[in-house]
């Protein structure tokens, strides 16, 4: 038995065996081999295996999402029918007299890259494909290089040295039972996620990542950062009990269903759920939370393969809207860039991509892409309630440019005699030290402000949200945040409109009676948050 200790990331206990996805280059060895035939046998066979496996979920993804978006998987099975690729594969065999693994992933490389070096931007994004049929070829060949998060076949601990938003986006999230990070923050994707999906997670292990061992039964304690690999049974008994007292916790919150977060003094706040994807929806309902305060619509982008069109992004929108029955819901815009990124959209690689390409930027650098987002949002106001909130504010200007452009599409709509509803809602986020200190300029602007305090925090304190080495400096509860926070909510009370928080703080339950006190009008957390944060609201004097 082995006990190590990591971040706290999200709550609940988890006992399983471990599902270690390392990267391939680390997996893969160049080895010298005699029987060239065996190994070009191999191949074949692997392919073969390869282009069953993606005509099954070719077929199951044509009843479910349809023609257009099952596409993807007819060009991935015309990709490994290619003869240049596999051709180059048998030569590396050949000539090199090498194992398959390594010719496969060596020509994956090369491929890969020539894609990417293309001018059509329909080429470029094959460079990404080349990876994914690559990947799905090795995972025939042997099945420890099966790439992970997508090839999970029953329920496991998923560890990594980092869960990036590109590789979780498709997994089946019913086989994993919680998360485990050598790298990464309480406010990382993976810990985001986590608490999204209501799983435990541990994130920045560091250098005690290595000690996890691949299907060990494995003990997961998001609530105090504990892992115990290979528990004796005296300990397994132990969490075992904890486990269920945490679920006999969660039982009890569901009593809380159909009341309001009112305080002892009668002071009322809106608690809304945070998504990431329409079938995150149901978790939402689940929870009884008040609404949507923040729908992350740039994960329709980031499990496509191409940019999603008006048409895709409409059926999204509206699906959410109708399914919250007329309760508020907040999407915002893309906020690609950073740790989000997709291959198509061929951001250049950035020394510090955090302040760099990304957000509203992209949106008002890339107009046509911005105008297909608004015209598909604006379209499904029709449908419900709607919101839409601008994320990296950063100026006045910005602001007016957007409601221009927003003024624009919905006289074409007008014109083309589309509906939508004339009333809908726009707002920003704060999440930018220049957006808080001219918070009462911008608040002339919108109707509501959305802090976003992920971000809010990593810019005022400057200390990288993704990096473990100085994470104990990472702090929502540190004075200038706060103070930056309370500037701002007193700037959106003077010019008359609400405002919420939607960043991962409006769920630090130690924190709950500051926003009360300031004013605050609305928190926006994680689904299974919801019920959790309504029981301290009601519990505040």
């Amino acid at each position: 038995m082995n006990t190590i200790k990591g971040i706290a990331a999200s709550k609940g206990v988890a006992i399983g065996n471990l599902k270690l996805c390392v990267k391939l280059d680390d997996k893969i060895s160049k080895q010298s081999i005699t029987d060239v035939e065996k190994e070009l046998e191999r191949v074949d066979a692997a392919k073969e295996e390869a282009v069953k496996e993606l005509n099954k979920i070719y077929l199951k993804a044509l009843k479910r999402v349809g023609e257009e978006n099952s596409m993807i998987f007819q060009i991935h099975i015309m990709m490994l029918q290619d003869d240049d690729f596999f051709d180059a594969i048998q030569d590396c065999i050949k000539d090199e007299k090498v194992n398959a693994e390594y010719a496969v992933w060596k020509a994956a490389q090369q491929f890969s890259e020539m894609f990417a070096q293309m001018d059509d931007e329909y080429m470029k994004a094959r460079s990404a494909d080349v990876i994914d049929i690559s990947k799905r070829v090795l995972g025939c060949l042997n099945p420890a290089l099966e790439s992970g998060l997508d090839s999970l076949k029953s329920e496991a601990i998923v560890a990594a040295s980092d869960l990036m938003p590109s590789e979780t986006v498709q997994m089946d999230k019913s086989m994993v039972l919680a998360f485990v990070t050598e790298q990464g923050s309480k406010s990382s994707h993976s810990a985001i996620l986590a608490r999204t999906m209501g799983i435990p997670a541990v994130v920045g292990l560091r250098d005690s990542f290595a000690a996890l061992q691949n299907g060990v039964v494995t003990i997961v304690d998001g609530s105090e950062g504990t892992i115990v690999i290979d528990p004796d049974e005296a300990t397994l008994k132990a969490y075992e009990q904890k486990r269920e007292q945490f679920l006999q916790h969660q039982q009890k919150l569901q009593q809380l269903k159909g009341t309001k977060a009112v305080t002892k003094g009668g002071v009322e706040i809106e608690i809304n759920a945070n998504i990431g994807h329409p079938s995150d929806i149901e978790m939402v309902l689940d929870n009884d939370a008040d609404g949507v305060g923040l729908f992350r619509s740039e994960f329709l982008y980031m499990e496509s393969d191409d940019f999603p069109t008006e048409e895709q992004q409409f059926e999204a929108y509206k699906t959410v809207l109708e399914k919250m029955d007329g309760k508020r819901v907040i999407i915002r815009t893309l906020d690609l860039g950073a740790d989000k990124q997709v291959p198509y959209l061929n951001i250049p690689k950035e020394e510090n991509p955090a302040m760099g390409y990304r957000a509203i930027r992209i949106s008002l650098d890339r107009k046509e892409l911005f105008v297909t987002q608004l015209r598909a949002l604006i379209r499904a106001s029709a449908f419900g309630k709607l919101a839409i909130m601008f994320p990296m504010i950063t100026s006045v200007e910005q602001v007016q440019e957007i409601k221009g452009m927003v003024e624009q599409v919905k006289h074409e709509l007008e014109e083309e005699k589309i509906a939508f509803a004339p009333d809908f809602e726009l707002g920003i986020m704060i999440e930018t030290p220049a957006s808080a200190v001219l918070s009462d300029l911008l608040a002339k602007e919108v109707d509501f402000f959305s802090i976003g305090t992920n971000d809010l925090t990593q810019y005022t304190l400057a200390v990288d949200r993704m990096n473990p080495s100085i994470s104990e400096m990472y702090d929502p509860r540190h004075p200038a945040v706060l103070r930056m926070i309370q500037m701002s909510v007193e700037n959106a009370k003077k010019a008359g409109i609400w405002i919420g928080i939607c960043g991962e703080s409006a769920a630090d339950t130690a924190l709950t009676k500051f926003y009360l006190e300031i004013g605050v009008d609305e928190l926006s957390v994680t689904p299974s948050a919801v019920l959790e944060l309504r029981k301290t609201v009601q519990q505040l004097d």
